[in-house]
């Protein structure tokens, strides 16, 4: 007896002694894959996020009394001001950024030099600042560096910022050099030895051909530390830089020390660095699986 849904094989296809035919084996069919990517659907990490930032808000919005401001109205009221904090951080960033990968990207290409010496001092300034904490960098930079410099005759002052500029630096200066050596050492040495045979000289084969068809692969960690330097330069409020941070504790005292307005206040600048940070996030990813090498 033959059961149509099974295209002709008997009804009690199993094992062997149990009615089926020896070859016969169960088969599991693989069900159908949804084609939302994870791109378009919201994440258990993001519903928890949400969660976790009610969680701490309302408690806040209850406790407030009945003749004080509400914290959304404090929130909405001194928003102006630290977004501009916030702006000043997303500066900072910026600024140390591009100071860092330009002296980072001339101290990955001194790791590849042929003379050992030089080698081995970008190697060891490289690994010094890598493996120290930035917030010591940060100290270091503030505390010996002076409050103002004779340039020609012509004072120039160093302000807060501007140390912390440079503080922040440091550490991208080591990653961006750790990134362009890894990126170089990445491509096939049959590249090098193909222009070497067309009478390239060193320096034209790095800058014309390898630095060309490295910029790809270094962009994807390149954006991971930015995201990095953006997110830690709160730590510039330990040395008394103005940004959003600091701002935000002047904000608080000025309303009193409400301890209502602690969580609203502190949420706020949580939600601006999350909001700007995590699409950086998600491009990053989104570039790293297009210019992925194999």
């Amino acid at each position: 007896m033959t059961d149509p849904a099974m295209n002709g094989r008997p009804a009690g296809g199993g094992p062997p002694g149990e009615g089926g035919h020896p070859g016969d084996l169960p088969v599991l069919l693989p069900s159908a894959l949804s084609r939302t990517g994870p791109e378009t659907r919201l994440r258990p990490a993001h519903a928890w996020l949400l969660c976790g930032l009610a969680a701490v808000a309302l408690p806040a919005w209850a406790q407030a009394g009945s003749g004080a401001s509400s914290p959304l109205e404090v929130v909405i009221r001194w928003a102006p001001l630290l977004l501009t904090g916030f702006a000043f951080n997303v500066a900072i960033s910026l600024m140390a950024m591009l100071l860092g990968t330009l002296a980072g990207t001339g101290l990955g290409i001194a790791m590849l030099a042929e003379g050992p010496v030089l080698r081995r001092l970008a190697w060891t300034v490289t690994q010094v600042f890598r493996n120290v904490p930035w917030l010591v960098l940060l100290f270091f930079v503030m505390f010996l560096v002076p409050f103002q410099v004779t340039v020609l005759g012509v004072r120039v002052p160093l302000p807060d910022w501007v140390k912390a500029t440079f503080g922040f630096a440091l550490p991208v200066m080591a990653n961006v050099a750790e990134i362009v050596r890894g990126a170089v050492r990445s491509v096939p040495t049959t590249q090098w030895e193909a222009a070497e045979s067309l009478a390239f000289t060193r320096r034209q084969i790095l800058w014309r051909i390898i630095l060309p068809q490295c910029a790809k692969r270094m962009l994807p960690p390149w954006m991971n530390v930015y995201a990095l330097i953006a997110m830690a330069t709160v730590q510039a409020s330990i040395v008394g830089v103005t940004e959003m941070l600091t701002l935000t504790a002047q904000v608080h005292a000025a309303e009193g020390g409400r301890p209502e307005l602690f969580a609203p206040l502190y949420g706020f600048a949580l939600l601006c660095f999350f909001l700007y940070c995590y699409p950086i996030d998600r491009l990053t990813a989104r570039l790293e699986r297009r210019f992925e090498t194999r």
